[in-house]
């Protein structure tokens, strides 16, 4: 399907990335993926559909498995940088229950941000199914308009 790339719009498309910070649908980039804001009891919420051009995100059963494997990652990559900035600001190597509490710690402060993140990591960038479509973010955009 071909886009016409001398579409008839008023509107400013978000980048990639800022939609994806904002946890935007992949689709559209203007629906909510997550019921709730980051720093919320609805977090970790994720909306079964998107609200503007009704893309269902989980794409088959246990699709979201797969983003436990990114979000390990973040994990991992998040707890040597803890443990890294712990020992160039104490300077203690001799202690093993101070990187044990700043582990547990990185790794419970970080849990929520993991979990959104490494959705919307899997659905931006390693979903081909899931691109932006111009034509659909322009078609909510004129939807939104007349309401």
């Amino acid at each position: 399907m071909e886009v016409n790339a001398k579409m008839n719009t008023n509107y400013q498309i978000p980048s990639e990335i800022k939609s994806a910070i904002d946890g935007k649908c992949p689709r559209c980039r203007t629906g909510n993926m997550f019921k709730g804001p980051l720093l919320s009891f609805k977090s970790a919420k994720m909306n079964v559909k998107c609200p503007a051009c009704d893309l269902k995100f989980e794409k088959e059963p246990g699709y979201f498995y797969v983003a436990m494997y990114i979000s390990y990652a973040m994990s991992v990559a998040e707890l040597v940088a803890s443990c890294v900035a712990t020992y160039l600001i104490t300077g203690n190597m001799e202690s093993p229950w101070l990187y044990v509490i700043v582990a547990l710690a990185a790794t419970l402060i970080f849990a929520p941000f993991n979990n959104r993140y490494s959705r919307i990591i899997l659905l931006y960038w390693m979903t081909p199914q899931f691109k932006f479509n111009p034509k659909i973010y322009q078609e909510v955009k004129d939807f939104d308009q007349k309401k």
